[in-house]
């Protein structure tokens, strides 16, 4: 290797002072695996450290001296050459385990903000000390966060909701430093010195990128349906910290022309690097996007980061992006200053707008030829295109039809609302419910152990309500008149169905009267909610 890199020095190939690559490519999931166990592994060092070193500990003096040994000796073994990746990985908790007992003793010495800029030196300085590009990412990222709260004015923890604006302006300070950063070592990594200083500050820069993006991603809430799937404290997190209108008060449409500008600056750069982009349909493309940034205050950046990346074909990073521009687009679902009619007559109108604008945009003849004549990557086969559409056509419409028959085939019953305070009845533009169900005998679910879930049996009176007895599971006999309804997990416990009932903004007077539930029930005890009743069973209509 040696021998060849002279030969292209001497040729002009490559710039005198090139450095052979010296950095053990290792499979990803291999590495990840590996590295997981060693960061879990460092838990218990920390309690055997301060178990064996308490008084040491206690004195931040004594902290410098300990975590700076553990951090040389941690740095000395990833150094070393010819390293198995076990062992490798053996140093990783050492070096965490360092660089936090180096931590306590700053924050003991020095305030908050002074400790957080030590920390986020030493980040820069392991960086150049320790040549594993995974490392150096996680650096950067560590960096990024330290420098943030080194520089966010005192208190603005304690005030989250009321500092939204001064949130993204620290976030997009670090995009802007990144982007800094990235200008700066453009022409480093382009004349191919991949090897030396750039090719650490660059994977410094990846890392710090990725702190970056999750952090605009973290400023605008919570995304559409996580809630429900991470549980109810992701719910109330949904409601409290969704930076909403309100609380961004003047500085809203600030934030919003930063964002679109950020927007149409991220589609000047695809048209930049990609000539084939300088098209009527592609300026409608750039256009949507800059309506989209211009309602979300961090999608502009994100949108930006995500064409830079693109256009450098860095596509993990790329993929962070994307990932970050989703999860936004998401969190709009909880924008409370839109009503949700509009935000989906938004959103609707984007995508026919988009969709319109792909087939516009679609080359008539020549099919990949043309895509290579405007250089640009080819796009997946028109036959995956329509295979996508098509799940998602059958997976939707099999859920509706799924929907229907029970409501078509099912008995009407009605199940009785337990009591709920009125004052907590209500959240948002939903119906929080509460059902009487039967507690199971020995006070244990049945369905934990075989994984499965259980039911509710009951009897039906004249009236059609259903009164539940008792918990079994789908095998349990049945007595004459009675009929089961399985069960749906929910925060820990079971319920009937669904624990929330969904209706029109500004109704919430007209559905306090609710008193029971009605359900469509199968005979195999597959149910689902298809209105609310008052004390005499009369139906409450929208």
């Amino acid at each position: 290797m040696q021998a060849v890199l002279a030969a292209a020095i001497a040729a002009g190939l490559l710039p005198a002072g090139s450095l052979a690559q010296t950095e053990e490519h290792r499979p990803w999931p291999v590495l990840l695996l590996t590295a997981f166990g060693a960061w879990l592994a460092a838990l218990p060092l920390l309690g055997l450290m301060g178990m064996m070193l308490g008084d040491v500990l206690r004195e931040p003096a004594g902290c410098y001296v300990l975590g700076a040994l553990v951090i040389a000796g941690a740095v000395a073994v990833f150094r070393a050459p010819g390293l198995p990746l076990f062992v490798e990985q053996l140093a990783l908790p050492g070096l965490i385990a360092g660089v936090v007992v180096f931590g306590i003793g700053l924050f003991q010495d020095l305030p908050m903000e002074g400790g957080a800029a030590v920390l986020a030196l030493l980040a820069a300085g392991l960086t150049l000390a320790v040549d594993r590009a995974w490392l150096r990412a996680l650096f950067g990222a560590s960096a990024a966060l330290a420098v943030l709260v080194s520089v966010a004015p005192a208190g603005i923890f304690e005030r989250a909701d009321e500092s939204l604006p001064q949130f993204w302006l620290l976030w997009h300070g670090l995009f802007a430093l990144w982007l800094a950063a990235k200008l700066a070592l453009e022409p480093a990594l382009a004349s191919r010195a991949r090897y030396g200083g750039a090719a650490a500050l660059a994977a410094f820069a990846d890392g710090w990128l990725s702190c970056v993006l999750a952090g605009l991603a973290w400023w605008s809430g919570i995304s559409f349906l996580a809630a429900a799937s991470l549980g109810p404290e992701a719910g109330r997190l949904a409601g409290e910290w969704s930076p909403s209108f309100a609380l961004l008060g003047e500085a809203r449409h600030g934030l919003q022309a930063v964002s679109g500008l950020l927007a149409a600056l991220a589609a000047a750069w695809l048209a930049w690097c990609w000539p084939g982009l300088r098209r009527p349909w592609c300026l409608g493309v750039a256009g949507i996007a800059v309506v989209l940034a211009a309602l979300m205050p961090t999608l502009g950046a994100v949108l930006l980061a995500l064409a830079l990346c693109v256009g450098a074909r860095r596509w993990i990073l790329a993929g962070a992006a994307g990932l970050a521009a989703v999860w936004i687009l998401g969190s709009f679902y909880y924008q409370l200053g839109l009503s949700l009619r509009d935000k989906a007559f938004l959103l609707m109108a984007c995508g026919a707008l988009l969709g319109l604008l792909a087939v516009w945009g679609w080359p008539r003849r020549g099919g990949a030829e043309a895509w290579a004549r405007l250089s640009l990557p080819a796009p997946l086969p028109l036959a995956g295109v329509v295979l996508a559409l098509g799940l998602t056509l059958a997976v939707a419409n099999g859920a509706i039809w799924q929907k229907e028959a029970i409501i078509a085939g099912g008995q009407p019953v009605f199940v009785e609302l337990m009591p709920v305070d009125p004052r907590s009845l209500m959240q948002g533009d939903y119906m929080r419910l509460r059902f009487r169900l039967p507690r199971p005998s020995g006070e244990r679910w049945p369905a934990l152990a075989g994984l499965e879930r259980p039911y509710a049996i009951g009897r039906r009176d004249e009236r059609g309500i259903l009164a539940l007895e008792r918990i079994g599971l789908a095998n349990t006999p049945l007595q004459a008149g009675e009929l089961r309804v399985e069960l749906s997990p929910k925060d820990g416990g079971w319920t009937l169905v669904t624990d929330g009932w969904f209706f029109k903004e500004g109704e919430g007077e007209r559905w306090e009267k609710a008193r029971y539930g009605e359900f469509r029930v199968t005979a195999e005890g597959r149910a689902l909610l298809v209105g609310m009743a008052d004390g005499e069973l009369k139906p409450i209509r929208p």
